[in-house]
């Protein structure tokens, strides 16, 4: 077989060539036996194809819970004592997701080639995050691979579960608010006609409630598919506009100031700065470094500021903790303050776990009651629909009754 190959001499030279082999640890082998460094081994014929699968990569998807599990069985499997290939191969043969079994093997070619796995993990931006390819890289520097990946699989467990976890308290209004949209489009489209019709029939002089609900019937019962296709391609209209650059900045802004809510994001951005940097400093990482990755990690476009202001500070040499006691209406004093006695201690990650446990805490505890809260505002707004609507449609009624006496 015919590969590329590129090399490093011992005084630093690179090297790119084309040789046959039997295969990559052939030539390998051969490179090493003339005192060069193998960098990469491509197979020529396979090249095209590898760009293919880059691309098909782009499209594909692996849930972070798969990801949470090939970097806990790949931690396992590594500190039972099996080499990076082996493991990466049994993971390859067990998994069922086509994309994820597609980057297992090309994972496995790089290291059966000489690369790393951080190298490896890279050509799949869209996969693997920024912080999951640091943790590893560091771990592979440190000698300590097995224990990186172990990391980045409690980092990635620990950020999906708040992220569950607040969606799960969104589930409750969210089913709550469609139906209440589903029902009031099909009580307009097939109750109020018939009242519409009975008043005039009746000859009623309707006031103005009436005639808009009785409107709203009208428009509903004519265009009903309509009605439903307009609602559906409101709301991914609304979630497109939100993502927007333009209009995420005034929508971050909005969320940090709404009660509630606005506290509620405060702390799950404050744990997510935080055990990203620690999680990121404890593996190795240049806090400069960490700060660029927790950058991207953070949703919030106040909050990634905030963050590229700090990095900016700890090049010029001041405090960490001095951006985020700047910055007390994001971030809470007790992130200045545990920073910085975790700066004069020596132990900064350590006070970055500290703080990430706490805030997780408590998000978890105001999610747990945040249905619970949510209830009684829901059921005032469902209440005062259904008031007006009764009072709408009831009031004509009386008016017959009336002039009847």
């Amino acid at each position: 077989m015919l590969f590329s190959y590129t090399t490093k001499s011992k005084t630093g030279e690179i090297t790119e060539g084309t040789l046959e082999a039997q295969d990559r640890l052939a030539l390998a082998h051969d490179l090493r036996s003339r005192g060069l460094i193998p960098i990469s081994i491509t197979e020529k014929n396979k090249q095209f194809s590898d760009q293919l699968l880059t691309f098909k990569n782009i499209f594909s998807k692996v849930s972070v819970g798969e990801q949470i599990i090939l970097t806990k069985n790949l931690s396992g499997m590594l500190k039972a004592g099996l080499s990076l290939y082996r493991a990466l191969s049994v993971l390859q043969k067990q998994t069922k997701n086509s994309t994820l079994n597609r980057i297992l093997i090309s994972l496995s070619s790089n290291i059966n080639s000489g690369e790393t796995l951080s190298f490896g993990l890279a050509k799949f931006p869209n996969v693997f995050s920024k912080l999951f390819i640091s943790m590893t890289k560091a771990g592979e520097e440190s000698g300590n691979l097995a224990g990186a990946l172990s990391d980045v699989g409690m980092n990635l467990d620990k950020s999906h579960s708040l992220t569950k976890k607040i969606h799960g308290a969104l589930i409750y209004p969210g089913v709550i608010l469609s139906a209440m949209i589903v029902i009031g489009v099909l009580m307009f489209a097939f109750v109020v006609p018939t009242l519409a019709s009975t008043f005039k029939e009746l000859g009623v002089v309707l006031p103005a409630s009436t005639r808009f609900i009785i409107f709203l019937g009208t428009f509903f019962s004519n265009n009903l598919i309509l009605t439903f296709v307009v609602i559906i391609g409101g709301f991914l209209g609304l979630y497109s506009l939100l993502r927007a650059q333009f209009i995420a900045k005034y929508f971050d802004y909005v969320i940090v100031r709404l009660p509630l809510i606005g506290n509620l994001t405060k702390e799950l951005n404050t744990a997510r700065t935080a055990r990203t940097m620690s999680s990121l400093l404890l593996a190795g990482v240049s806090i400069t470094r960490a700060i660029e990755i927790t950058e991207d990690v953070v949703q919030n476009i106040y909050y990634k500021r905030i963050l590229n202001q700090a990095k900016e500070i700890v090049e010029k040499g001041a405090p960490f903790s001095e951006v985020f006691a700047m910055n007390s209406n994001l971030y809470p004093v007790m992130m200045s303050e545990m920073i910085q006695v975790g700066e004069e201690t020596g132990k900064l990650s350590d006070m970055l776990l500290q703080i990430a446990l706490f805030y997780e805490e408590e998000i978890e505890n105001k999610t747990r009651n945040l249905s619970t809260i949510i209830e009684p505002v829901l059921m005032i707004v469902i209440g005062a629909g259904v008031g007006f609507f009764a009072i709408s449609m009831i009031s004509p009624l009386y008016s017959v009754l009336d002039s009847i006496k």
